[in-house]
C-alpha cells in the first residue's frame, strides 16, 4: 500500500546522554543495543525507511542545539517524506504493537498522533500545518531553549515539540500498557527498565 510506503521511521538519537554517563544508543537491551532495537521496532510497523537523527552515524541537524525539533526539521527538509514515525532512543519497553496502534490512528485520521502525556513517540504527517510551522526559522526559538536551561528544565524536548503540536491537528491515544513509555535518562532508570523487562519475560513463560 502506498500509504505505508510513505511513512519514514526516525530514531531520535541526538541527545548528549550526559545523565546516563554513556551513549544511550549503545546500551544493551537483551543482547541488542538500543539503536538496533529502535530501528527494528520502526521496521516492524511498516516504515518505508528508517533514518537515525543525530548521534555518531545519524543525520546532523541543520540548526544545532534545537533538540528533537531540530532533528525533525532536518529530516523533513532532506527526505521530503509524506509522514514521519518518530521514536526516541530511550524507550526500552516500547513494543511494535503499541507503535503500530499509534501509526494506524495517525494514518487513518491523517493527523499527528501521540500517547497521553507524552509528545514522543509521534506520528507526524508532513502537511500544510507542519510546513507552515517550520517556515519560521528554528534559530528564532533558540533563546527559549537557553532560558529553559538556565531555569534547570531537564525536559527540553517538551516545549519544542509541544509548540509544534499546538499548531497542527492531532489525536491523543492511551497505550494498552503504560510501561512502554518508561524512558531511561539515568543508570538507575536503565536498571529499573531491565528489571521490568525481566518480569515481563517471566510472566510470558
Amino acid at each position: 500500500m502506498a500509504l505505508f510506503q510513505s511513512c519514514l521511521g526516525v530514531v531520535l538519537a541526538g541527545g548528549k546522554s550526559s545523565r546516563m554517563g554513556e551513549n544511550k544508543a549503545n546500551l544493551l537491551r537483551e543482547n541488542q543495543d538500543m539503536l538496533s532495537y529502535s530501528k527494528s521496532l520502526l521496521n516492524a510497523v511498516g516504515s518505508s525507511q528508517v533514518i537515525v537523527s543525530g548521534g555518531e552515524q545519524g543525520i546532523k541537524d541543520l540548526v544545532a542545539d534545537m533538540g528533537p525539533l531540530g532533528g525533525i526539521q532536518s529530516i523533513i527538509e532532506q527526505f521530503k517524506p509524506q509522514a514521519l514515525l518518530i521514536l526516541p532512543i530511550d524507550l526500552p519497553l516500547m513494543t511494535s504493537n503499541e507503535l503500530l496502534a499509534l501509526k494506524q490512528v495517525g494514518e487513518l485520521s491523517q493527523q499527528a498522533c501521540y500517547f497521553t502525556d507524552h509528545y514522543l513517540p509521534l506520528y507526524l504527517p508532513v502537511n500544510a500545518f507542519v510546513e507552515q510551522f517550520f517556515q519560521q526559522p528554528l534559530s528564532v526559538m533558540k533563546p527559549k531553549v537557553a532560558t529553559q536551561k538556565a531555569q534547570g528544565n531537564r525536559n527540553l524536548s517538551g516545549p519544542s515539540v509541544r509548540s509544534l503540536l499546538a499548531q497542527v491537528p492531532h489525536k491523543v491515544i492511551t497505550p494498552k500498557n503504560s510501561q512502554c513509555l518508561f524512558n531511561t535518562n539515568t543508570p538507575e532508570q536503565w536498571q529499573q527498565a531491565k528489571q521490568l523487562l525481566s518480569l515481563q519475560r517471566k510472566s510470558h513463560v
